[in-house]
């Protein structure tokens, strides 16, 4: 059920963290890999890191925040693998400040990316789908869609935004067989979460706040990718499947005696 060899996959954010995972564990599980980022040379890595490990992969830069390169990247592979049955987005941008210390700037870059990204890749992704029958986009929210802390309510709002998103698309496209659901991982080592990692004391209260104690490694995100890409998933959409370590089941930092 978990196997997905005859099927290609379009992954936007591909050069590193939870995108590279993603692209390793399904070309692990027998897609075809087409890895995409923004940093051109690290989606030519993560290609051939993908088949390094026995996998098939090719690699583009792509701007997900140019709606007209997302189109014309996804059409030309589409066009020459004849369809695209997953596609993954990744790429997000969290710039911490509290609400009312955000500049218009920060505000634009970070819904330009985290939404506006996103929307771009469903749209193609979407239209694609819906014109071959079927498909799989996973998007990738975040627990703080739930749970959000200082610092953090423009990057919560757009991930809860994209959940809102993915469940619209999912609607709309169910009948052509087109499932859209989004992975919400809690706190992941990636390049993105680099600032936190090296404090110790805010990484080690990170880690306690959830129910495993830990942080997860990226790959640990590879896992739900494959699941909501293969048949395993066939009657799965427009849900979201919390990565989170349990972040979301913990009610406080304080665990009363019992």
């Amino acid at each position: 059920m978990f196997r997905l060899e005859g099927r290609v996959a379009f992954l936007a954010g591909a050069a590193s963290g939870i995108g590279l995972a993603a692209a390793r564990g399904l070309a692990a599980a027998g897609a075809f890999a087409i890895c995409t980022d923004l940093d051109g040379d690290g989606a030519g890595r993560a290609a051939e890191a993908v088949r390094a490990e026995g996998g098939a992969a090719e690699a583009h830069a792509l701007d997900i925040t140019d709606a007209a390169a997302v189109a014309r990247v996804f059409g030309e592979a589409a066009q020459k693998h004849g369809r695209i049955h997953v596609a993954v987005s990744t790429p997000a941008v969290n710039i911490r400040k509290r609400l009312l210390d955000y500049g218009e700037a920060d505000f634009e870059k970070v819904l330009r990316l985290n939404l506006g990204g996103s929307f771009h890749v469903l749209q193609a992704a979407g239209r694609h789908m819906a014109e071959h029958g079927g498909g799989s986009i996973v998007l990738f929210s975040s627990m703080r869609a739930m749970t959000v802390e200082p610092g953090q309510s423009v990057y919560a709002a757009t991930k809860a935004g994209l959940i809102q998103m993915a469940r619209g698309l999912a609607v709309e496209l169910g009948p052509a067989g087109v499932r859209v659901n989004c992975i919400a991982p809690g706190v992941v080592e990636t390049p993105l979460t680099a600032p936190i990692k090296n404090r110790p004391e805010w990484y080690q209260a990170y880690s306690a706040r959830n129910a495993l104690g830990r942080w997860a490694a990226a790959e640990e995100m590879a896992g739900p990718v494959v699941f909501l890409a293969s048949d395993a998933a066939s009657y799965v959409t427009g849900t979201v499947l919390f990565a989170d370590g349990g972040w979301t089941a913990i009610d406080g930092r304080f665990a009363p005696p019992v």
